[in-house]
């Protein structure tokens, strides 16, 4: 789409507005008395609800201005984000744990992991767009590393690593330590707090860095995968905006599935491995060889398709998980009896 500039600014201003609008809304920031809250199930589960229902309407707007092709260029772009975000909340949500946070705090976190994610991701759709318009031969490279990405999230998923990883002892949060001393309770959700006449940082200063980190690994991961399916810088910058707008109130909804979404990463390997075959081929068919080209339509299909089966199944495996402890706490009282 032929985008103006003007768009561009209405665009992001209108988000700025709408996080804005959730912090005074939410938080309460002028409120002294009152405090941190908890984030509730309920008031998530209408956040949620709230900023997907502006990303679908956001995209008729798009298939009413733009037309049918990129509107379902955005929709398989915001699914395919959507999903990497959930992926996201699986290490965010080991991130939280590692550094015992309160969870009165982690929906501040969360909000400032959000906005470096913006801010990092923009970084990389620019740089990304201008690597596509110099040089195509690009769509290689980045369709193998979308392949070593699917692997990699497959052999990570099956070793556990992402259970096993120290994110309180990480390499970057070793780093701080080296530099400032770092208090040992949180206070309120300062970054900073001055002890015994030194200036400390808080462990919530340190949760940040690690949380920062991860969408730097995330962002180098996800931005290939929308380019994929469209090389519309707008289109790729909106759905990836959407997709991270209201991820925080997604953590506290989802926050009591994460243990039965087991299938979730097999779902992600398999979409990522299909962008990167998408994006080879296409650069095959731009380079003049004869090869197929993997519509749009298609390509929302396997995404909608891959990740339905991924849930259902995780949580036919929950069930089932469920019952065999039943069964086997019946059985142990049986015994005991």
């Amino acid at each position: 789409m032929d985008v103006p500039m003007w768009v561009w600014l209405a665009t992001i201003g209108a988000m700025v507005a709408i996080l804005a609008i959730d912090l005074a809304i939410v938080d309460h920031p002028w409120s002294k008395k009152s405090g941190p809250k908890e984030f509730g199930v309920k008031q998530a589960a209408w956040w949620a609800a709230f900023y997907v229902g502006i990303a679908i309407i956001f995209g008729f707007g798009v298939w009413y201005f733009g037309g049918g092709t990129a509107a379902g260029e955005y929709f398989a772009g915001f699914l395919t984000e959507k999903s990497l975000s959930v992926d996201n909340l699986f290490v965010f949500y080991l991130i939280m744990g590692a550094f015992a946070v309160p969870k009165k705090y982690q929906h501040e976190v969360l909000l400032v992991g959000i906005v470096i994610a913006l801010v990092m991701r923009g970084i990389f759709i620019a740089i990304g767009a201008q690597a596509i318009n110099a040089w195509s031969e690009v769509f290689y490279l980045f369709g193998a590393f979308l392949i070593y990405t699917a692997v990699k999230i497959v052999r990570d998923h099956m070793k556990g690593e992402d259970e096993d990883q120290d994110y309180a002892n990480s390499f970057e949060v070793r780093m701080v330590r080296k530099v400032w001393p770092v208090a040992d309770d949180y206070h309120g959700a300062k970054l900073t707090v001055k002890l015994d006449g030194r200036r400390h940082v808080t462990p919530m200063l340190m949760v940040i860095v690690a949380i920062g980190v991860t969408d730097l690994v995330f962002a180098v991961d996800s931005i290939p995968a929308i380019f994929g399916l469209t090389q519309d810088a707008y289109i790729v910058f909106t759905a990836n905006a959407f997709a991270l707008l209201g991820l925080r109130q997604l953590y506290f909804l989802l926050a009591g599935l994460m243990d039965k979404l087991v299938y979730i990463s097999w779902g992600l390997s398999v979409i990522m491995a299909f962008i990167g075959v998408k994006m080879i081929l296409h650069a095959l068919h731009e380079n003049g060889v004869h090869a197929p080209e993997i519509g749009i339509a298609t390509s929302l299909t396997v995404i909608i398709g891959v990740m339905t089966v991924t849930v259902v199944a995780s949580l036919i495996k929950a069930r089932s998980n469920k019952a065999k402890e039943v069964r086997a706490e019946a059985s142990a009282g049986d015994r005991s009896e």
